[in-house]
């Protein structure tokens, strides 16, 4: 036994424990002391406390132990076999009672018998031996504890048994691990120091206490088990339990729990061991083992690590899942994974490490599992034990195929940009910053006209070469390129060519060399010559945001300029005005004088709004016959006025284009910031609702948005959305006005009229409300509705006459711009079994004007149909018999305007006269409305009219009166 293995065993009392410790063991079956098993080591220490004179055999040969009380007892002679297995004895006395208490273990049973023992200092005495076996770790018999007491023959040894009471007692307190002695009825008769230390309770509390009430409560059944099997079955019984402390905090232990039997009163001895230290030793391990697999497997990097033999022990997923391969693949033969072309360098590496006790970097590839190679950085550094013994390499593997790959094809990128830029015609430049020296390529030089003998080699002669109005914007992208704020320099600027021409140039750059403080030592970048690109964009700008015709900003460069407007009014302010432009009637001379006049009618408008302004506000065409004017930073009010009239008086002025000479007028509209409106959206509505007003109040003049105009706008909107839910409510209804042949007086047809009685405002009239379904577009669903209508009662009247009735419905041209409402017209009449001339369409005069293709289109379809087609408001417009004659129309109804003074005017007269004529010339009917008096239609039979309607016959009336009416005629 060397000194080391004597260290291994705590220091203690007595011969026998000395023995023990100096022992050589390394022959016995039990083998070094340093590798005695914990419960082997508490037994020993147990059998050396004890009083009486007691033996421990240990293992299934008996490995034979005693204490100093045996010694004097038996004598040194006697007993003398200290570490022997007494299964392999055949000299000693007590051989057969040795082999029977190895029987005894072997099949993990307990008896006591009485045998003669020849003592040392006299004659042979009869002794009376207890023993029971001790379990080992796991809880299987391992030992045989026998202790001796006298059977009558030794008063000396009983006197000295009753001498050691106190001796027991004392080492029972003394002892390092806890011990009690319980009664059957699991009370604590004796307890020591150690166990009240474990437990956290004083020895009064222990004593006045049971097991159970120390126990936690989850463990109480388990405790009392043991207990009764070690009554019951007097094997040595051991069990992990919790304990509760006098503040309920748990202990984690493990009792040795032995039966005593006292003359035929049983008690338990237990010898209980603190595991809570490590329970939660184990506890920090398992969690911190759980920690770092879960970061290990978490990990995208590949985290392994090699044994002392070159093994793999340890694999994260991510290793297993880039391989492809079992865990058990890779440590049979993991080097199999690496490129051969690295793999024998990195072993010898890894080998190298060891040795010199350093870390390992290296680039390599692994087989991944779709059989790629894969670059992995892998470092490794190797591992020694608390010992100092090398055991193993741990290390980490991260995938950097993309960067390898990148930095491959980074490679070839640049030698194919240094072909491009030589190729491309690109100036290329170099910039030495810490000496200001620059030198640019002949290709930059040509770009500029300059010539070798020309300075360009300080970042200085480059600026005063920078257009002025570029120089400070180029200046401060440099310096945040420099100071690393952005990642590289990229400036669009005009340099000056030696001719004395600015060339646009984009300039781009980046650091390619800094010093350990992050300041920039070197740029490099081209230049490359973007003049083409930059006229280009302006032109593609100037379509963008100015108007193709005038060449006033459009719709959209308007809206950027009035928003800049409102801050800027907001920002200083001062007040400004929005005014809406429309040009009176340019429609119609467009129509009537070609689109090619009407184009040169918009230009020169646009020349003399624009000199009516200052050059500080913006004039605009948002379309059409559309303008706008922004007048800013207003210091007196009046000026608006001054300039809205100065525009109307400008636009009034004859237009003389070429042979042609052309009168228009204007309707201003003014809004004024910030006392209308305070945004641009808000200002553009209430200027358009003011240019209304003045077109409504007779053209040719200005209006100023006023809340009136903004009460009747809502009140528009209010009508719209009431007007949504009317044909719904049944809040519609058409009514019948009759037209009457002039001669003989009867009624010839009708024409349908709509009227709207609203729930709250009664009968609204149709000049208020139709605008409204016209704008709102629901003049399609209620045109529809009306014809429908207007077919049924067409059919009812026909059958209760005899013969077809003729119903006019009016068509909007909203209606003929819609999708195709109207296509089925002629298939409802064949449904009704009626003939399409049983409805004739009034239509304006103006539609005829807009020739579109789709007009045409819808009016051939109802012409095709059968359904005949009458102007309405004849006169009123600018009137073509081109068209009456292209489109076939079948009535001309003259306007009222015309009939009121046609028997008292004489002019009115000769202009009806002369519209019968020329209708009757053409094949069309004549139909005079508004005919209120006798006098007007005499007027009007002298003159040859058809039919008439008006108030004199009837007014509009609803489908019964109508009806009796009709019938009654």
């Amino acid at each position: 036994m060397n000194e080391s293995d004597v260290r291994e065993w705590p220091a203690g009392c007595g011969v026998m424990h000395e023995r023990i410790r100096r022992h050589d063991w390394s022959a016995s079956p039990l083998g070094e002391l340093c590798g005695w098993p914990s419960c082997l080591r508490a037994a020993v220490d147990i059998m050396l406390g004890l009083p009486l004179p007691a033996m421990l055999l240990w293992g299934r040969r008996g490995v034979l132990f005693y204490n100093d009380a045996w010694r004097t007892l038996a004598g040194d002679d006697h007993a003398g076999r200290l570490g022997n297995a007494m299964a392999d004895e055949t000299a000693h006395p007590w051989v057969a009672h040795m082999r029977s208490l190895v029987a005894i273990l072997d099949r993990a049973g307990s008896d006591g018998r009485t045998v003669e023992l020849a003592s040392a200092s006299g004659p042979a005495q009869r002794l009376r031996f207890d023993y029971a076996t001790v379990s080992d770790e796991g809880g299987g018999p391992a030992g045989m504890l026998a202790l001796a007491s006298g059977d009558g023959g030794l008063p000396s040894l009983v006197r000295r048994l009753r001498d050691s009471e106190a001796r027991l007692n004392a080492i029972v307190t003394r002892a390092p691990v806890g011990l009690s002695e319980i009664s059957d009825q699991g009370r604590f008769l004796r307890v020591n120091d150690a166990l009240c230390s474990m437990l956290g309770r004083s020895r009064e509390e222990l004593l006045a206490a049971g097991v159970a009430d120390v126990t936690h409560p989850e463990d109480v059944m388990r405790s009392l088990e043991a207990f009764g099997r070690l009554l019951q079955e007097r094997e040595a019984v051991s069990v992990d339990k919790r304990y509760l402390d006098a503040e309920g905090r748990v202990i984690y232990a493990r009792s040795s729990l032995n039966l005593l039997d006292h003359g035929g009163r049983r008690t338990v001895l237990a010898v209980t061991v603190d595991l809570s230290a490590r329970r939660l030793a184990e506890q920090a391990l398992a969690e911190s083992e759980a920690r770092f697999r879960a970061l290990a497997d978490a990990s995208p990097a590949l985290i392994w690590h090699l044994d002392p033999n070159g093994k793999i022990d340890y694999l994260n997923r991510r290793y297993l899942a880039l391989t492809g391969r079992s865990a058990e693949d890779l440590e049979r033969n993991w080097t199999s994974e690496l490129h051969p072309d690295e793999r024998d360098a990195w072993l010898q590496q890894l080998a190298h490490a060891r040795g010199s006790r350093s870390s390992v970097r290296g680039r390599l590839r692994m087989r991944s599992a779709d059989a790629d190679w894969r670059w992995m950085e892998t470092h490794a550094s190797p591992w020694f034990g608390a010992g100092g013994a090398y055991a193993g390499h741990v290390g980490i593997s991260i995938d950097v195929t993309d960067l390898v790959l990148t930095q491959q094809e980074l490679a070839v990128s640049n030698e194919r940009l240094k072909l491009a830029i030589e190729g491309s015609g690109d100036g290329v430049w170099d910039w030495d910053i810490a000496h200001d020296r620059v030198i640019c390529s002949d290709r930059l030089r040509q770009m500029l006209g300059y010539d070798a003998a020309d300075r360009l080699d300080s970042v200085k002669d480059w600026a005063q070469r920078t257009h002025p109005e570029d120089r400070q914007g180029a200046q401060e992208a440099l310096d945040a390129c420099m100071a690393g704020r952005s990642a590289a320099y990229r400036h669009e600027h005009r340099l000056l060519c030696k001719s004395g021409d600015w060339k646009w140039v984009l300039a781009r750059a980046i650091v390619v060399a800094r010093d350990e403080h992050g300041r920039a030592l070197r740029m490099t970048g081209t230049v490359t010559d973007i003049s083409e690109k930059r006229q280009s964009e302006e032109v593609i700008w100037r379509h963008a945001n100015f108007d193709g015709l005038t060449k006033l900003p459009n719709r959209r460069l308007f809206r950027d300029r009035l928003e800049f407007s409102v801050l800027k009014a907001r920002r200083n302010g001062l007040p400004m005005a929005l005014l809406f432009i429309d040009l009176d009637r340019f429609k119609e001379a467009n129509d009537l004088l070609g689109h090619d006049v009407g184009d040169q009618l918009l230009v020169e408008a646009a020349h003399r709004i624009a000199r009516c302004v200052r050059s500080s506000d913006t004039v605009a065409r948002l379309g059409g016959d559309e303008f706008t004017a922004i007048l800013t930073d207003l210091v007196d009010l009046a000026h608006v006025e001054w300039i809205a009239q100065k525009i109307i008086s400008a636009l009034s002025e004859p237009f003389r284009l070429g042979n042609e000479v052309v009168y228009l007028s204007a309707s201003v509209g003014i809004t004024l910031y910030p006392s209308d409106a305070q945004t641009p959206q808000a200002l553009i509505r209430n200027a358009d609702q003011a240019m209304y007003a003045a077109k409504n109040g007779g053209r040719n003049r200005f209006s100023y948005f006023t809340p009136a105009m903004q009460a009747q706008a809502q009140t528009r909107l209010r009508l719209i959305a009431d007007l949504r839910g009317a044909l719904a409510g049944e809040e519609l209804q058409v009514w019948y006005q009759p037209v009457v042949d002039l001669r003989s007086g009867r009624i010839a047809k009708a024409e349908a009229l709509l009227r709207w009685f609203h729930p709250q405002m009664g009968l609204v009239e149709p000049q208020r409300f139709i605008p409204c379904a016209e704008e709102s577009g629901l003049i399609n669903d209620i045109g529809e509705w009306v014809f429908r209508q207007a077919a049924q009662h067409s059919r009812r009247w026909g059958e209760r006459l005899g013969q077809p009735f003729q119903i006019s419905v009016n068509k909007s041209p909203v209606q003929f711009l819609g999708r195709g409402r109207d296509s089925d017209w002629g298939g409802h009449l064949k449904d009704l079994g009626l003939a399409g001339s049983s409805i004739s369409v009034e239509i304006t005069e103006g539609l005829l004007l807009d020739a579109s293709p789709i007009i045409i289109d819808r009016l051939m379809q109802l012409r095709g149909a059968g359904i005949e087609v009458a102007i309405d408001d004849f006169g009123t417009g600018y009137s073509s018999m081109a068209y009456l004659r292209k489109f076939q129309i079948d009535y001309l109804k003259i306007d009222r305007s015309f009939v009121q003074q046609v028997a008292t005017d004489s002019g009115d007269r000769a202009i009806v006269r002369s519209i019968i004529a020329m209708a009757h010339e053409l094949g069309l009917r004549v139909v005079a409305e508004g005919v209120e008096n006798d006098e007007q239609r005499h007027a009007l039979v002298e003159a040859g009219c058809d039919y008439g309607q008006g108030y004199l016959i009837s007014g509009a009336l609803p489908p019964e009166a109508f009806e009796q009416m009709l019938l009654a005629r």
